[in-house]
């Protein structure tokens, strides 16, 4: 306990840069997976811009992308990370990864949960002369907010857990923390105690976005 006390100044630090690395990584990913998910559901067949070679395309990287082991892929994408971002090691190249990953796994479960609205609220709103982009603003989306909450929110915590191995490639947060002073320093009252904190923290982003979809179901 004692150890803990004297960590605490690089426990706290570690706790914000978690919350850096995954709320960089859930807008970007979000806003990746959003525009993946929606070209996967506007171009497939039957829907409202169908085209084939298109979905073929996006429907084909979604399912190389996902299956791949993070750790892997966090190597495997290591120098795209430094062409874009400039490095390839911190948590500029971490947030770089995740989000490239994220979009993808967040990509299918936006087309999913856009399934799940009903073809003839579609249809209703063509007959009427609505363009795709007043069917996506004004029907699609906000049929679909419910489960979409749902669906960021798990995204919310598959991002912390891909947050925990940031270590790897010089980054924090508080997965690292576990890693070097509680792990490496056979100091299990410090890995427990980042493990509560990661479990307090998605407790509450899963309370929040319960409450947000229940609301949304509502309407």
């Amino acid at each position: 306990m004692d150890s803990l006390i004297t960590l605490m100044p690089e426990f706290w630090k570690a706790a914000g840069e978690t919350l850096y690395i995954v709320g960089f990584t859930l807008f970007f990913g979000g806003l990746g997976g959003l525009i993946v998910g929606l070209g996967l559901y506007l171009t497939r067949a039957g829907s409202i811009l169908a085209n084939k070679p298109v979905f073929v395309v996006l429907n084909l990287l979604v399912n190389i992308v996902r299956p791949i082991p993070f750790i892997i892929f966090l190597a495997a994408a290591q120098p795209l990370a430094r062409m874009v971002v400039g490095t390839g090691i911190g948590n500029n190249a971490i947030i770089f990864t995740i989000s490239l990953a994220a979009s993808f796994a967040m990509g299918r479960i936006v087309e999913q949960n856009l399934l799940t609205v009903t073809p003839g609220v579609i249809e209703a709103a063509r007959s009427v002369g609505a363009g795709p982009l007043r069917i996506i603003f004004t029907v699609l989306l906000p049929e679909a907010l419910g489960p979409l909450i749902l669906g960021y929110t798990f995204i919310f915590v598959a991002l912390v857990d891909m947050s925990a191995v940031a270590g790897y490639v010089g980054g924090g947060g508080l997965g690292n923390f576990a890693l070097l002073y509680g792990y490496r320093q056979f100091n299990p009252v410090v890995t427990w105690a980042a493990v509560l904190l990661i479990i307090v923290l998605v407790q509450l982003v899963q309370f929040l976005g319960n409450r947000l979809a229940r609301k949304a179901f509502r309407r």
